[in-house]
Formats: structure tokens, sequence, C-alpha cells
């Protein structure tokens, strides 16, 4: 939980989190993710890499391609443990908002 908010506190790893969640299940290959995000490949392999480490997203090869795509999973579970503990045991938003159905 820790590691995913620390890697989300970052602005360009939000930036490519927001990008994979709005691409949703077909996932993006680096490349486009850089022409996202604007920043060089250098930097967005470290980005990459700091988020699938905290299991925000994953990877997988096609071919000779990567692809990445957003864990929708891990991202619920933080939000569920957001709205569970963030105002002090009282609901925060009605448990049907919780979950991304993406």
């Amino acid at each position: 939980m820790i590691k995913a908010l620390a890697a989300l506190a970052q602005p360009v790893r939000l930036q490519v989190f927001r990008a994979l969640i709005a691409v949703g299940k077909p996932g993006l290959t680096p490349g486009t993710i850089a022409e996202h995000v604007d920043v060089a490949p250098a930097t967005l392999s470290f980005h990459l890499k700091e988020l699938t480490h905290a299991g925000l997203i994953t990877q997988e090869r096609d071919g000779r391609s990567l692809i990445y795509r957003a864990a929708f999973d891990v991202m619920n579970g933080v939000l569920g443990y957001l709205t569970e503990n963030c105002c002090q045991g009282e609901a925060c938003l009605d448990g049907a908002v919780a979950s991304c159905k993406c």
C-alpha cells in the first residue's frame, strides 16, 4: 500500500498511471507512453520500473514490444483502503463509487 501511494506521489509516474488507466486493457508501449507524458525514454524506463515494483502496472512482452497495463485490482485495493481509512472510520463515499469498473 505504501509503495503504491509513494509511487503515485511523483508527478510523472502519476501521469503515466493515468494514461494507462485511460487506455484500459489494451495497454501502451513505452514509446506511446513517452509521447503521452513527454519524457525521455531513459527517464520513462525508471518510472515504469517504479510503478511495476509498486504493483500498480504490469508488463507483458508481445513479440518484440513491451506492453504496460494498469493493475486495476491493485488500484481498486488502494482506493478501497483509502475509502475505509481516510475519514476516521466513517464512510467517505458510497461503496458503489469506491471501485473502478475499467
